[in-house]
């Protein structure tokens, strides 16, 4: 089974070798400590100008990942304002609620870049702001936001950048010495190709040294991950074959070409894709250039189902994605990650032409 959707993903055969042989390792032991600095290392080599930050690994989703940056870095007692335009530009919003902290909210459509005036007038009405929320990759939509024309102003305004890198970490150009976020959300399985059940999260070191004193949350408090993790242990127990597998997985993809390459690889197989279906009339929810490399919203043509999509590529091996919230039953989704080869391609052209000519 081929999967299109946007994580988990097909994994490859040296990940899957390291899933069924790896040893059965105590997490309070120097071999597991050993296997999260090499971790820790590799996460914070994905970007080549990332020798201010300093990473942290978490037991749990992408999800766990964005809400311990939160929990961590938002202050209790000074608004974070979340520029959204999706779904997890929502559920940032929503994590602020539910851990009683500040929140401004500068809304888009859906379908719509970052309104950066929104975001302009909220800072102008209450510049004691302290953080800015946004996200990289909208899988929603597919939408890469152009998060540069942010980083600017929240550098004008004196406002920390938070960033929601789970769909774009390790595929996606991410400048850190030019947008200087505060930090970053990732996780294992999406590009870096490992399991779910690692988050991690890239911020500046000095702020992950100093007591926030922010976090509502024991557990979600990076700071506790930090000072325990420079000598291989972590406050919890953390999931020890997700962890082998990420270790092969960050061993690959290094090996690859990094994030550069990975991008290329994902970019020239979503052409590969939107060319098919263009030839059989299905477009882009998107114009082109404004999606990410790994991730295409397609319209659903009239008279044509999701499920019935679904279950005809289902059927000959691969899963793709439905749409959410305001586009269930009007697109679907297909992700380009994890190991796909050429014919997988191939018999993807040909399921796609049976249901849709």
């Amino acid at each position: 089974m081929i999967l299109l959707n946007p994580g988990p993903v097909t994994l490859s055969p040296g990940v899957r070798r390291a899933l069924a042989e790896g040893a059965d390792l105590c997490h309070r032991e120097a071999e597991f400590a050993a296997l999260t600095r090499d971790l820790l290392a590799g996460l914070e080599a994905v970007y080549e100008d990332a020798q201010d930050y300093a990473a942290a690994l978490l037991t749990g989703s992408g999800t766990c990942g964005v809400e311990a940056m939160l929990a961590t870095f938002a202050p209790r007692d000074r608004p974070t304002l979340v520029a959204a335009n999706g779904v997890y530009g929502e559920r940032m919003a929503e994590m602020l609620r539910r851990q009683g902290k500040p929140l401004l909210l500068a809304r888009s459509e859906w379908a719509a870049p970052i309104d950066l005036e929104a975001v302009r007038r909220l800072l102008d009405a209450r510049p004691d702001t302290a953080c800015v929320a946004a996200v990289h990759h909208e899988t929603t939509t597919g939408r890469l936001n152009d998060l540069t024309p942010l980083a600017a102003l929240c550098r004008e305004r004196g406002a920390e950048l938070l960033i929601d890198a789970v769909s774009s970490f390790g595929g996606e150009e991410i400048p850190l010495a030019t947008w200087r976020p505060l930090a970053l959300a990732g996780t294992a399985n999406k590009c870096l190709h490992g399991i779910p059940g690692l988050a991690c999260v890239l911020a500046r070191r000095a702020a992950l040294e100093q007591e926030s004193g922010h976090a509502p949350s024991l557990y979600l408090d990076l700071g506790g991950y930090y000072r325990e993790q420079r000598n291989g242990f972590s406050p919890f127990t953390q999931a020890v074959q997700a962890a082998q597998a990420l270790h092969a997985a960050l061993a690959e993809f290094a090996q690859q070409g990094g994030w550069g390459a990975r991008r290329a690889r994902y970019q020239a197989r979503t052409d590969r894709i939107r060319a098919r279906l263009a030839a059989l009339g299905v477009a882009p929810l998107l114009p082109a250039g404004e999606s990410a490399a790994m991730l295409t919203a397609y319209l659903m043509p009239a008279g044509r189902s999701y499920e019935a999509l679904h279950d005809s590529l289902k059927a000959q091996g691969f899963v793709l994605y439905a749409g959410q919230g305001p586009f269930h039953g009007r697109v679907f989704r297909i992700a380009t990650m994890g190991e796909i080869g050429a014919t997988d391609l191939e018999r993807l052209e040909t399921a796609l032409t049976e249901f849709f000519a």
